[in-house]
């Protein structure tokens, strides 16, 4: 685990991390593809990186998860990458939303994904792989890249599309972000053994994950 004092030192080691991913997959194969995630950690890294000097026109960015929800409603993680991370140059890159659910072939044509950025609930939760849900068996082991979650897990409670383990998988680089003490604490858990969607995540051996940690979120 990677420890940084503030939010902001977080958000420009990670940006530069994933800027870095991305310049390879535009040097090596003429596009990258990054998957950006919703919550508060990654606001810091969007502001960051999309300053960043990239070819932009090149980066396909789409989601890790997705609410339900109208692209303007403020609980859309799509909003979000919007207005932290698409603004400027950054505006040039091509967004695939989740919602409504693309076809797997879209989906496909991006794999294997230079970057995937993703956040972790006190639940252990990442991406919408929820425990409790309904669909968190499905999200773990099936093949497909996305699949449908029904309202009533998660925070809030609404239904929602997420990548499955396998997709996530399929990346070249994963960044989780954590902030604050009982987030850490469940990193721990995760780590020592118990079932915890995160701990899936970290126990594979397919994706090199490297796991951001700061004391608290931005303010």
């Amino acid at each position: 685990m990677e420890v940084y004092p503030t939010a902001a030192a977080l958000g420009q080691a990670c940006a530069d991390a994933v800027q870095a991913c991305l310049a390879e997959g535009i040097g090596g194969r003429g596009q990258a593809t990054l998957v950006a995630t919703g919550g508060r950690a990654p606001g810091p890294v969007y502001d960051a990186l999309g300053a960043a000097h990239l070819d932009w026109a090149s980066v396909v960015v789409t989601l890790s998860d997705e609410r339900c929800v109208e692209a303007q409603d403020p609980r859309s993680n799509a909003r979000l990458v919007r207005d932290r991370l698409l603004q400027g140059d950054a505006a040039q890159a091509r967004f695939l939303p989740l919602w409504p659910q693309p076809e797997e072939a879209a989906l496909a044509a991006l794999l294997p994904f230079d970057a995937v950025l993703l956040g972790m609930g006190e639940d252990g939760h990442v991406a919408s792989l929820i425990p409790g849900s309904p669909a968190l068996a499905q999200g773990l082991t099936t093949e497909r890249l996305s699949l449908a979650v029904p309202a009533g897990a998660g925070s809030p409670p609404l239904a929602r599309i997420t990548l499955s383990l396998a997709a996530l998988m399929q990346a070249r680089a994963i960044f989780l972000l954590i902030a604050g003490a009982a987030k850490r604490e469940v990193l721990a858990r995760a780590q020592a053994g118990e079932d915890l969607p995160v701990g899936r995540l970290l126990g594979q051996d397919q994706a090199s994950v490297r796991v951001f940690w700061a004391p608290s979120h931005e303010e």
